[in-house]
């Protein structure tokens, strides 16, 4: 449906995240993926989605020039929010440790922005979804990390592996939000554009 709206626009999705290109691929869009090198670092006075507007829209504006007149770009970023502190990718192992002993019996936020760039204007857009995990065992969260390497998800987890199964009490919000994309928000501005 919405690809046939969309036929004079080319979607290109600057995300090497395989969850995100899935979720393209389920809303059935014709898109292409182009990949920049970007490093992520934000001014530490930014705090909870002023920090992921900043690294959606740091992205995007490495294309900047790039874009051609029916160019589409999208660009995202995520976070866990935990005690106004942002937890992003794990480091290495023993951090992926840390960040999710800090998660055990704590409701933290998930916070995903999308900016939709195109040859004239820049937009972006957000969403918060609350999740609460349930006490976390030493032992599961070894097993989960060992199992499943979560290292390039934010707060060393997804909610879609054995680890939300098990581990989640509750979830407050968009479920696709926390995979790493809030695709009813993206569905709702694509569907807008003429």
């Amino acid at each position: 449906m919405l690809k046939y709206k969309l036929k004079d626009h080319k979607i290109i999705l600057a995300s090497g995240s395989p969850r995100r290109q899935q979720f393209f691929k389920d809303l059935d869009l014709t898109f292409e993926i182009r990949l920049k090198e970007i490093e992520e670092v934000y001014p530490e006075s930014l705090q909870g989605v002023e920090i992921t507007n900043y690294l959606a829209e740091l992205k995007s504006n490495a294309f900047e020039g790039e874009l051609k007149e029916n160019e589409l770009l999208v660009t995202s970023d995520t976070i866990v929010w935990l005690n106004n502190k942002a937890l992003g990718k794990p480091k290495d192992y023993d951090d992926a440790v840390h960040i999710l002993k800090s998660l055990s019996n704590q409701t933290h936020e998930v916070i995903t922005s999308v900016c939709f760039k195109t040859f004239t204007k820049s937009e972006t857009i957000f969403d918060v979804t609350k999740v609460t995990f349930n006490e976390l065992s030493e032992d599961a969260i070894h097993y989960y990390l060992n199992k499943y390497k979560p290292f390039d998800k934010a707060g060393a987890y997804g909610i879609q592996d054995w680890i939300g199964l098990v581990g989640i009490t509750k979830i407050e919000g968009s479920y696709t939000n926390v995979v790493g994309m809030p695709t009813e928000k993206v569905y709702q501005y694509l569907n807008q554009l003429s």
